[in-house]
Protein backbone atom coordinates (compact mmCIF):
# COMPACT_ATOMS: atom_id res chain seq x y z
CA UNK A 1 0.00 0.00 0.00
CA UNK A 2 1.20 3.51 -0.82
CA UNK A 3 1.38 5.55 2.37
CA UNK A 4 -0.23 8.97 2.70
CA UNK A 5 1.84 11.86 1.35
CA UNK A 6 2.81 14.84 3.50
CA UNK A 7 0.19 16.88 1.62
CA UNK A 8 -2.55 14.35 2.35
CA UNK A 9 -1.62 14.31 6.04
CA UNK A 10 -1.63 18.12 6.18
CA UNK A 11 -5.03 18.34 4.47
CA UNK A 12 -6.55 15.88 6.95
CA UNK A 13 -5.31 17.81 9.97
CA UNK A 14 -6.43 21.13 8.44
CA UNK A 15 -10.01 19.88 8.85
CA UNK A 16 -9.66 18.62 12.43
CA UNK A 17 -8.47 21.59 14.48
CA UNK A 18 -11.34 21.82 16.96
CA UNK A 19 -11.30 18.10 17.75
CA UNK A 20 -7.57 18.10 18.46
CA UNK A 21 -7.92 21.21 20.63
CA UNK A 22 -9.81 19.08 23.17
CA UNK A 23 -7.67 16.45 24.85
CA UNK A 24 -10.73 14.71 26.29
CA UNK A 25 -12.42 14.09 22.95
CA UNK A 26 -9.68 14.67 20.38
CA UNK A 27 -7.52 11.70 21.25
CA UNK A 28 -9.93 8.97 22.25
CA UNK A 29 -8.15 6.45 20.03
CA UNK A 30 -4.82 7.27 21.71
CA UNK A 31 -4.57 5.11 24.81
CA UNK A 32 -3.47 7.06 27.91
CA UNK A 33 -3.02 10.30 25.96
CA UNK A 34 -3.45 12.41 29.11
CA UNK A 35 -1.11 10.25 31.19
CA UNK A 36 1.62 10.40 28.54
CA UNK A 37 1.23 14.16 28.18
CA UNK A 38 1.57 14.60 31.93
CA UNK A 39 4.59 12.29 32.15
CA UNK A 40 6.67 13.76 29.33
CA UNK A 41 6.09 17.36 30.44
CA UNK A 42 6.74 16.65 34.12
CA UNK A 43 9.88 14.70 33.21
CA UNK A 44 11.07 17.63 31.06
CA UNK A 45 10.50 20.06 33.91
CA UNK A 46 12.51 17.91 36.31
CA UNK A 47 15.36 17.37 33.84
CA UNK A 48 15.67 21.10 32.95
CA UNK A 49 13.95 23.13 35.69
CA UNK A 50 15.47 26.36 34.35
CA UNK A 51 14.48 25.74 30.73
CA UNK A 52 14.06 28.77 28.48
CA UNK A 53 13.37 27.44 24.98
CA UNK A 54 10.78 24.86 23.93
CA UNK A 55 10.35 23.27 20.51
CA UNK A 56 7.00 21.54 19.90
CA UNK A 57 7.27 19.28 16.85
CA UNK A 58 3.97 18.56 15.12
CA UNK A 59 2.39 20.84 17.70
CA UNK A 60 -1.19 20.42 16.47
CA UNK A 61 -3.48 22.73 18.40
CA UNK A 62 -0.86 23.29 21.12
CA UNK A 63 -1.85 20.83 23.87
CA UNK A 64 1.71 19.76 24.66
CA UNK A 65 3.09 23.31 24.82
CA UNK A 66 0.19 24.36 27.05
CA UNK A 67 0.85 21.52 29.48
CA UNK A 68 4.56 22.37 29.49
CA UNK A 69 3.76 26.02 30.20
CA UNK A 70 1.56 24.99 33.13
CA UNK A 71 4.74 23.55 34.70
CA UNK A 72 7.40 25.99 33.47
CA UNK A 73 6.09 29.51 32.94
CA UNK A 74 7.11 31.93 30.21
CA UNK A 75 9.09 29.61 27.97
CA UNK A 76 10.01 30.84 24.51
CA UNK A 77 8.00 28.48 22.29
CA UNK A 78 8.72 27.40 18.73
CA UNK A 79 5.73 25.61 17.19
CA UNK A 80 6.17 23.49 14.05
CA UNK A 81 3.33 21.83 12.17
CA UNK A 82 2.29 20.97 8.62
CA UNK A 83 -1.15 22.48 9.09
CA UNK A 84 -1.68 26.26 8.99
CA UNK A 85 -5.08 26.09 10.76
CA UNK A 86 -3.51 23.98 13.52
CA UNK A 87 -0.65 26.47 13.88
CA UNK A 88 -3.06 29.40 14.01
CA UNK A 89 -4.98 27.71 16.82
CA UNK A 90 -1.79 26.74 18.66
CA UNK A 91 -0.39 30.28 18.37
CA UNK A 92 -3.60 31.77 19.72
CA UNK A 93 -3.69 29.41 22.71
CA UNK A 94 0.02 29.35 23.53
CA UNK A 95 0.44 33.14 23.27
CA UNK A 96 -2.11 33.55 26.07
CA UNK A 97 -0.14 31.16 28.30
CA UNK A 98 3.37 32.66 28.10
CA UNK A 99 5.09 36.03 28.27
CA UNK A 100 7.94 34.49 26.30
CA UNK A 101 8.18 34.63 22.53
CA UNK A 102 6.00 32.38 20.36
CA UNK A 103 7.32 31.53 16.91
CA UNK A 104 5.36 29.44 14.41
CA UNK A 105 6.81 27.56 11.44
CA UNK A 106 4.58 25.82 8.93
CA UNK A 107 6.39 22.86 7.46
CA UNK A 108 7.88 19.42 7.90
CA UNK A 109 10.34 19.03 10.80
CA UNK A 110 12.65 17.26 8.34
CA UNK A 111 12.86 20.43 6.23
CA UNK A 112 12.36 23.52 8.42
CA UNK A 113 15.48 25.46 9.41
CA UNK A 114 16.01 25.79 13.15
CA UNK A 115 18.87 26.98 15.33
CA UNK A 116 21.18 24.21 16.55
CA UNK A 117 21.97 23.80 20.26
CA UNK A 118 19.17 26.24 21.07
CA UNK A 119 16.36 24.24 22.69
CA UNK A 120 16.20 22.97 26.27
CA UNK A 121 13.13 20.81 25.62
CA UNK A 122 11.81 19.23 22.45
CA UNK A 123 8.36 17.64 22.63
CA UNK A 124 7.18 15.31 19.87
CA UNK A 125 3.60 14.22 20.48
CA UNK A 126 1.97 11.78 18.04
CA UNK A 127 4.11 12.94 15.13
CA UNK A 128 7.19 10.77 14.55
CA UNK A 129 5.11 7.78 13.45
CA UNK A 130 4.79 9.61 10.12
CA UNK A 131 8.49 9.02 9.40
CA UNK A 132 9.02 6.32 6.80
CA UNK A 133 12.27 4.40 6.14
CA UNK A 134 15.34 3.86 8.35
CA UNK A 135 17.22 6.78 6.84
CA UNK A 136 14.25 9.07 7.43
CA UNK A 137 14.15 8.05 11.09
CA UNK A 138 17.89 8.41 11.62
CA UNK A 139 18.32 11.80 9.94
CA UNK A 140 15.32 13.18 11.87
CA UNK A 141 16.58 11.93 15.23
CA UNK A 142 20.06 13.27 14.44
CA UNK A 143 18.54 16.66 13.58
CA UNK A 144 16.52 16.80 16.82
CA UNK A 145 19.68 15.91 18.77
CA UNK A 146 21.59 18.77 17.14
CA UNK A 147 18.82 21.25 17.96
CA UNK A 148 19.09 20.53 21.70
CA UNK A 149 21.41 22.28 24.09
CA UNK A 150 23.76 19.94 26.00
CA UNK A 151 21.71 18.52 28.87
CA UNK A 152 18.46 19.16 27.02
CA UNK A 153 15.80 16.51 26.46
CA UNK A 154 13.71 15.07 23.66
CA UNK A 155 10.44 13.66 24.96
CA UNK A 156 8.19 11.55 22.74
CA UNK A 157 4.63 10.32 23.12
CA UNK A 158 3.61 8.17 20.18
CA UNK A 159 2.15 5.16 18.47
CA UNK A 160 4.61 2.24 18.58
CA UNK A 161 5.02 -1.35 17.41
CA UNK A 162 6.58 -4.49 18.91
CA UNK A 163 9.78 -6.02 17.50
CA UNK A 164 8.45 -9.59 17.61
CA UNK A 165 5.89 -10.08 14.86
CA UNK A 166 3.60 -12.50 16.70
CA UNK A 167 3.53 -10.19 19.73
CA UNK A 168 2.94 -7.20 17.49
CA UNK A 169 -0.06 -8.99 15.95
CA UNK A 170 -1.39 -9.73 19.43
CA UNK A 171 -0.96 -6.15 20.69
CA UNK A 172 -2.71 -4.70 17.63
CA UNK A 173 -5.52 -7.22 18.01
CA UNK A 174 -5.93 -5.98 21.58
CA UNK A 175 -5.89 -2.39 20.34
CA UNK A 176 -8.53 -3.28 17.75
CA UNK A 177 -10.71 -4.64 20.57
CA UNK A 178 -10.23 -1.36 22.46
CA UNK A 179 -11.31 0.66 19.39
CA UNK A 180 -14.31 -1.62 18.89
CA UNK A 181 -15.43 -0.97 22.47
CA UNK A 182 -15.26 2.76 21.75
CA UNK A 183 -17.22 2.75 18.53
CA UNK A 184 -18.13 -0.68 17.19
CA UNK A 185 -16.79 -2.95 14.44
CA UNK A 186 -17.05 -0.36 11.66
CA UNK A 187 -15.10 2.16 13.72
CA UNK A 188 -12.45 -0.48 14.41
CA UNK A 189 -12.03 -1.14 10.69
CA UNK A 190 -11.91 2.59 9.91
CA UNK A 191 -9.23 3.41 12.52
CA UNK A 192 -7.00 0.44 11.67
CA UNK A 193 -7.29 1.16 7.92
CA UNK A 194 -6.32 4.78 8.57
CA UNK A 195 -3.26 3.71 10.60
CA UNK A 196 -2.25 1.33 7.81
CA UNK A 197 -2.54 4.11 5.22
CA UNK A 198 -1.03 7.05 7.08
CA UNK A 199 1.31 5.78 9.77
CA UNK A 200 4.57 3.82 9.87
CA UNK A 201 5.41 3.52 13.57
CA UNK A 202 8.54 1.84 14.94
CA UNK A 203 9.07 0.06 18.23
CA UNK A 204 10.15 1.81 21.40
CA UNK A 205 13.31 -0.33 21.39
CA UNK A 206 14.12 0.84 17.86
CA UNK A 207 13.72 4.49 18.80
CA UNK A 208 15.67 4.24 22.07
CA UNK A 209 18.52 2.48 20.24
CA UNK A 210 18.43 5.17 17.57
CA UNK A 211 18.63 7.90 20.22
CA UNK A 212 21.76 6.31 21.63
CA UNK A 213 23.21 5.94 18.13
CA UNK A 214 22.82 9.65 17.33
CA UNK A 215 24.40 10.67 20.65
CA UNK A 216 21.89 10.85 23.50
CA UNK A 217 23.64 10.09 26.81
CA UNK A 218 20.59 8.67 28.55
CA UNK A 219 17.30 7.23 27.33
CA UNK A 220 14.25 6.66 29.52
CA UNK A 221 10.94 4.79 29.26
CA UNK A 222 8.17 6.62 31.08
CA UNK A 223 5.09 4.65 30.06
CA UNK A 224 3.82 1.95 27.73
CA UNK A 225 0.31 0.64 27.18
CA UNK A 226 -0.24 -1.67 24.21
CA UNK A 227 0.78 0.22 21.06
CA UNK A 228 1.37 3.60 22.69
CA UNK A 229 4.34 4.79 24.68
CA UNK A 230 6.03 7.77 26.32
CA UNK A 231 9.81 7.89 26.38
CA UNK A 232 12.76 10.16 25.74
CA UNK A 233 16.43 10.97 25.78
CA UNK A 234 18.80 13.43 27.44
CA UNK A 235 21.66 14.98 25.46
Amino acid sequence: MNKSTTTEIRERFDKDVERFSNLDTGQQTTIDAKISLELITEASKRIIPNAENLLDVGCGAGNYSLMMLSKLQNLNCTLVDLSKPMLDKAHERVSKATNGSVKVLQGDIREVELQEQHYDIILAGAVLHHLRDDQDWETTFAKLYKLLKPGGCLMISDLITQDTELLNDYIWERYGDYIEELGGKEYRSKVLAYVEKEDSPRSMNYQLDLMKKVGFKKVEILHKNMCFGAFGGIK
